[in-house]
């Protein structure tokens, strides 16, 4: 039997690896995290991206809110990998 669509995407999203764009954020508490992404966008990722996005899921983080969105460039890339 062929896979939905959606099982598809699902099968692809576990095979990628992922982690922490900052490698110390595994032992910060929850609120102090940054971002959870595929390696492929990590890799991609400048020094300056990597601040910007951690620093706008710190400040979601902050204010109770589970969801932080990407900035375009950074969306661009998480849509690719």
């Amino acid at each position: 039997m062929a896979l939905a669509k959606s099982q598809k995407s699902l099968k692809k999203w576990t095979k990628q690896k992922w982690g922490y764009v900052t490698k110390s954020d595994k032992e910060k508490p929850k609120s102090k995290r940054g971002r959870y992404l595929p390696k492929t966008v990590r890799e991609n990722l400048s020094k300056s991206e990597k601040a910007s996005t951690n620093k706008r899921k710190r400040q979601a983080s902050k204010k109770r809110k589970f969801k932080a969105k990407y900035s375009k460039k950074i969306a661009k890339k998480v849509r690719n990998a």
